[in-house]
């Protein structure tokens, strides 16, 4: 999609998240501060915890996606290439995760370059989810085609978690822009991306490509 931030629901989603999770840490800005939530659970033990990375949308999720076991990483108005630098920080900290879940395209639109290089940061040994991004008023475009073509082409070192689909008919979800989340709406997300949590654990890949309404085949194949 085009560049298109909604600053009153984005701010009214950092406050919100900000107030239900007071370990996040913030910054000045239109867009805020970088959010993030620690795992309130060890869903990987010996390894880090999994990555969810995301804009505006995941805000009001963080303290669900904590629970489920996630560490989260989100910011009001960002695109792909910021979410890449986050992968990379982690990197070249040595903590990144097997499993990184990638939740952009809300601000501008996603190119299968752009998640060639996803590919590339994580190496061949890791996992990448990838969320369907919805547009501005609830709708859909090819962004979401985008991520759903990528999963198809490497079905073994990623899942389709498609929150396009999941969250189908389910208006009480989101705010009136039809994007950014309400409490239902968060618990709702992070029950999508709970389904990608088998993945978590080094050695473990998908092992056929995706399926089913969320978009993923969640029988995990341990790597020898």
């Amino acid at each position: 999609m085009n560049r298109r931030l909604h600053i009153a629901a984005a701010l009214f989603a950092t406050l919100a998240a900000a107030a239900a999770l007071p370990s996040a840490s913030s910054a000045g800005g239109p867009c805020g501060g970088v959010e993030t939530a620690r795992p309130a659970k060890n869903v990987n033990p010996g390894g880090h915890a999994p990555l969810a990375i995301g804009d505006s949308t995941m805000l009001l999720a963080l303290p669900a996606l904590a629970r489920e076991g996630y560490q989260v990483n989100a910011h009001g108005c960002r695109q792909i290439d910021e979410g890449l630098e986050v992968i990379k920080d982690a990197k070249r900290h040595n903590r990144l995760p097997h499993l990184v879940v990638i939740a952009l395209g809300a601000d501008a639109s996603i190119s299968s370059d752009q998640l060639a290089k996803a590919f590339h940061i994580i190496g061949p040994k890791r996992v990448l989810g990838l969320v369907t991004p919805l547009e501005l008023g609830g709708g859909t475009s090819s962004d979401a085609d985008v991520v759903r073509a990528t999963v198809k082409r490497h079905p073994k070192r990623s899942i389709l978690l498609d929150w396009v689909a999941y969250s189908a008919g389910h208006g009480d979800w989101f705010q009136p822009d039809g994007l950014h989340l309400t409490f239902p709406g968060a618990d709702a997300f992070a029950r999508l991306l709970r389904q990608a949590l088998p993945y978590a654990k080094a050695g473990v890949l998908p092992g056929r490509p995706p399926k089913g309404r969320s978009g993923l085949d969640d029988t995990p194949v341990p790597v020898g």
